[in-house]
């Protein structure tokens, strides 16, 4: 325990760890009653909850309505015209947009904060410290379905288990650059895992099976440091665990990537209260990403969003 403990402040800068859980939440407000809705990626979703919340208890009688059903889903709803703000843990793709403008759904995009895609064991795990991403590529391609199913298969010195995964579903941004970084085609892998937009899910299922590997943002990792084992990545430099350091010096790879605001040019049109909040949010947000294990972006990013909502489309 103590080993982890010391890992586990390491990875944060010592910094404490803010649970930012969605069980911890009080039961979700319906979209139809609130003033802003937001959805999306549930990478995301701690870190705009957050926000809502802090927001909530200055503007007294706003209601934000934050859910998540991962960025796929999240932006179908929002070139619908259903969302303020989608949240979005990859960039939109050809598609998405299209979609949008048939709509007539103009958008502007706020960078928000980095992220890493974290790869974790069950703490009974006694032979997994480090990856290779070249074993990450064989265990999660097509190709590997029904066939690799044991440790020893991926490592002829690990023990002749099964391994039991899991990881973010289809609809996910986090599932999109996975694929994309270790399989090398976006959407593609076996599919005789355990998915799951619900990050809690995933987590306390790792938690709970010996022979477990999964996925998913590292914040997921942060709010269950105690319940999981983080594994580093190796992509041909040595083993880097994801920390707040690594990602900020792009150190990590291939698995850092952007976390993202969409959000709706007609919804700043028309709710003053968007605007409000977007602009608590990013001036807030460098002084408690930090407990979130998310890196935040310089000060100048965030300066130059505030400014742009400032300015007419």
């Amino acid at each position: 325990m103590t080993t982890r403990l010391s890992l586990a402040k390491t990875l944060l800068g010592g910094l404490a760890v803010s649970l930012l859980s969605a069980c911890d939440e009080a039961p979700p407000l319906t979209s139809a009653a609130a003033d802003l809705r937001i959805d999306g990626s549930s990478t995301v979703f701690p870190l705009t909850r957050e926000a809502a919340r802090r927001f909530e208890r200055t503007a007294g009688g706003s209601r934000i309505a934050v859910d998540f059903s991962g960025t796929a889903a999240g932006f179908r709803r929002f070139c619908a015209g259903e969302t303020d703000i989608s949240n979005a843990s990859r960039e939109i793709n050809a598609e998405e947009l299209a979609q949008c403008q048939a709509n007539g759904i103009d958008f502007r995009v706020v960078p928000l904060a980095m992220d890493a895609i974290a790869v974790v064991v069950n703490p009974a795990n006694t032979w997994v410290d480090a990856i290779s991403v070249e074993e990450l590529k064989k265990l999660w391609s097509p190709a590997a379905e029904k066939k690799l199913n044991s440790w020893r298969d991926l490592r002829p010195d690990w023990p002749d288990e099964p391994i039991v995964l899991f990881g973010r579903g289809q609809d996910s941004g986090t599932y999109d650059v996975f694929t994309q970084a270790i399989v090398g085609t976006t959407h593609s892998s076996r599919q005789d895992y355990q998915a799951s937009e619900d990050e809690e899910f995933l987590a306390k299922s790792i938690a709970a099976e010996p022979n477990a590997l999964g996925f998913f943002g590292i914040g997921a990792y942060h709010r269950h440091w105690d319940e999981l084992k983080l594994v580093a990545v190796d992509a041909g430099n040595g083993a880097v665990f994801p920390t707040l350091e690594t990602v900020a010096q792009n150190r990590y790879q291939p698995l850092t990537r952007p976390l993202f605001l969409y959000v709706s040019q007609r919804s700043l049109a028309d709710k003053p209260l968007l605007d409000s909040f977007l602009r608590h949010y990013l001036d807030g947000l460098p002084g408690w990403i930090h407990f979130t294990g998310y890196m935040p972006l310089a000060r100048d990013s965030y300066r130059s969003s505030l400014e742009a909502l400032s300015k007419a489309p």
